[in-house]
């Protein structure tokens, strides 16, 4: 196990969350231990808790972190007049480059793993995690300006979300193996393809 020293508060804070995923991925939540995380991060136990309050805060921590990354990519928005294959591609790649991230594939497969073991929790995780909105807007901003033919965006948008991630993301939570660039542009792309197929004006 390999661990850098970090000094800072925010790095001590960083390296306690990485560590944390290393030691939920290997053990589990219910297995992990603050004693071993505080290990991993080269820091106290009682830096551990100053920063986290409990194994829960520390996960919570995790989610959150999946959630700043996705707000930060998801920023595409339809654009009124522009073509509307290009614009698709370029909805599909703001979650694809999410997908082909090695580390939001561990934080992902940490939080899954979880999510299945606690019901409340998956409910939490869904609702911090939802990407849905942004795609739903987009496609109601497409209809409106009928570049799509979908009386139901939000029908529409979860499809197109679901062949992205089908092919980009499922397979890759059991693996912990990110699919590559070229591989994710060939989802995208088929993915856009069948949406137009579908919904295209």
């Amino acid at each position: 196990m390999d661990t850098v020293c970090k000094t800072g508060k925010v790095e001590k804070r960083i390296s306690i969350v990485d560590a944390a995923v290393e030691e939920f991925q290997e053990l589990g939540f219910a297995g992990a231990s603050m004693d071993r995380i505080a290990c991993r991060a080269c820091v106290s136990k009682r830096t551990v808790y100053n920063h986290f309050e409990s194994k829960e805060a520390l996960f919570r921590a995790i989610v959150d972190q999946m959630a700043e990354t996705a707000s930060r990519e998801l920023v595409v928005r339809y654009e009124q007049g522009a073509p509307i294959r290009e614009q698709l591609v370029a909805l599909g790649w703001s979650e694809g480059r999410i997908l082909i991230d090695p580390c939001q594939i561990k934080l992902a497969r940490v939080a899954v793993g979880e999510a299945i073991r606690d019901p409340v929790l998956a409910t939490a995780l869904a609702e911090k995690l939802e990407v849905g909105t942004i795609f739903e807007a987009f496609f109601a901003a497409a209809a409106a300006d009928r570049a799509l033919d979908c009386p139901d965006p939000a029908s529409a948008s979860s499809q197109f979300l679901g062949l992205i991630k089908s092919r980009g993301f499922w397979p890759v939570v059991f693996t912990g193996e990110p699919i590559t660039t070229e591989e994710m542009d060939r989802v995208v792309r088929d993915a856009v393809e069948l949406i137009l197929a579908r919904y295209g004006a």
